[in-house]
């Protein structure tokens, strides 16, 4: 759960929902920068992990290619309301987004 009196940070929210298909399987590690724990790897075949992934994604990505090499389309979709985001950035990804949000 997320502080409300934590300020909120903007969310780098990717124009369509088309045309990214990062990793669904397997093993990842993310980059330092956005994850700076010694154990970077997820493993995304075990669901907790994957969306542990994605919520790190959503939360740190700092470009569209960063969005584009990490996250699947049709699996953010099936995942979304499972996902833990501050609310400032569940926000401007569902007002870009409106489908994630029904």
């Amino acid at each position: 759960m997320y502080d409300r009196d934590v300020p909120d940070k903007r969310a780098v929210v990717i124009h369509s929902l088309s045309g990214f298909h990062g990793p669904v399987r397997g093993r990842v590690r993310l980059p330092h920068r956005m994850f700076w724990h010694a154990d970077r790897v997820f493993d995304l075949d075990k669901p907790a992990a994957l969306r542990r992934m994605y919520e790190i994604v959503l939360r740190e990505a700092l470009s569209y290619d960063e969005l584009r090499t990490w996250l699947d389309v049709p699996t953010l979709r099936r995942e979304w309301h499972s996902l833990s985001l501050p609310p400032a950035v569940r926000r401007d990804w569902e007002r870009r987004h409106p489908s994630l949000a029904a």
